[in-house]
This record gives structure tokens, C-alpha cells and sequence, in this order.
């Protein structure tokens, strides 16, 4: 992001789930302020990744939960977004939010910018609560709410403290399945609009 080096120099292969990953540490808070400096700031994620594209059949930006020069640089660089969404209310005002910055960055330095779809996190089908949030969503969003769903699964959550994916560190679990499925849906939507 401030040409330290390449993208293609900072990528490490993560062998044993055959993908590469362009890990972070605690200097990316140092990138984003030098980033304020820069001139085309919101283009650097976009003209880094470039060099790549020929290579992977899919590049993945996780964003923070918030917008700042980071998440504006991933969504001027990335050509769909996922936005995972916990079925709760305060997330559906965050939503509102994010509709919002993603029009203007379609009217603006991504004009190709499109929603790929939603997807419902922490799920728990018994609460009433996630049922009056599903509908919302379904109702507002159609056919780009994933109908796969992340539940609330203890084996997600013990996974990151165990410095493994949940598909290594318990790839049985409802969670992993979950994310299975959700890969499964998302490379046939993907193949679809191709």
C-alpha cells in the first residue's frame, strides 16, 4: 500500500489450504495515516492487486467493520462484495450505512461495483429476533441473501484461539459445514454471472 513492495513480494502461501494470503500486522494502522498523504490513496490496493488478478481465480479483502481509508481502498479495488450480516438490529442500521458509501463509490471510483450478496452470521434459528431480521433481509435483498447460513457455533469461536481455520481445526463442526456450503453457493452464483 505504500510501495515498501510488491503485493506479489508480500504474499505468503498458506500450502496446506492451497491459497495465498497478504497477511497484516500492526503497521497497517501506520499505512493507513501515511496513506492520507498519498496522491490516488484510494487507487494504491487497486493497482496492487493488478499485477495479480491472472493468477487467482478469486481475490478475498476482509474489511474491517468500519469505513476508513483501508475499507475504501478494498472497495474501489474489489469487483463484488460480501457483507456479512448478524441478524440482530443494530446491524441492519449498520447496513443502512454501508448501502450508503457503497453508492457513492459506485457513482463514483468504482462504477462496477455490485452487492455479490449477504450473508446471515451468528444464526440462530430459535430466537425470534434472528427470524424478524432474516425476513427484513429477504424481503429488502431477494435473491442476493445466501440462503447458506453461518450459525453460532462454539467450534468457530475456539478455532482463532488455536491459530487455526475451523475447516483444520474441527472441519466436522456445524460452523465448518456452514462455510462449506456458503463456498459452494458462492462459486455457483460467481459461475453464473460469468
Amino acid at each position: 500500500l505504500v510501495s515498501n513492495c510488491s503485493a506479489g513480494q508480500a504474499r505468503t502461501p498458506a500450502a496446506e489450504a492451497k491459497f495465498d494470503v497478504l497477511p497484516a500486522n500492526g503497521d497497517l494502522t501506520a499505512a493507513e495515516v501515511e496513506l492520507m498523504e498519498v496522491s490516488g490513496r484510494e487507487q494504491r490496493l487497486s493497482n496492487a492487486l493488478m499485477p495479480l488478478l491472472p493468477e487467482y481465480d478469486y481475490i478475498l479483502i476482509d474489511c474491517p467493520p468500519s469505513l476508513n481509508m483501508l475499507t475504501l481502498n478494498a472497495l474501489v479495488a474489489a469487483q463484488g462484495i460480501l457483507i456479512p450480516m448478524q441478524c440482530e438490529y443494530y446491524a441492519l442500521e449498520g447496513l443502512s450505512a454501508l448501502m450508503q458509501t457503497i453508492s457513492s463509490i459506485q457513482s463514483g471510483p468504482n462504477p462496477q461495483l455490485e452487492i455479490t450478496g449477504l450473508i446471515r452470521t451468528m444464526y440462530d434459528p430459535r430466537n425470534s429476533l434472528t427470524k424478524d431480521v432474516s425476513e427484513q433481509l429477504t424481503n429488502h435483498f431477494g435473491d442476493k441473501l445466501f440462503t447458506s447460513v453461518i450459525p453460532r457455533n462454539v467450534r468457530l469461536a475456539e478455532a482463532p484461539s488455536h491459530g487455526l481455520p475451523v475447516l483444520l481445526y474441527d472441519k466436522a463442526s456445524k460452523g465448518a459445514l456452514a462455510y462449506l456450503a456458503l463456498a459452494g453457493e458462492l462459486n455457483r452464483r460467481m459461475k453464473a454471472t460469468r
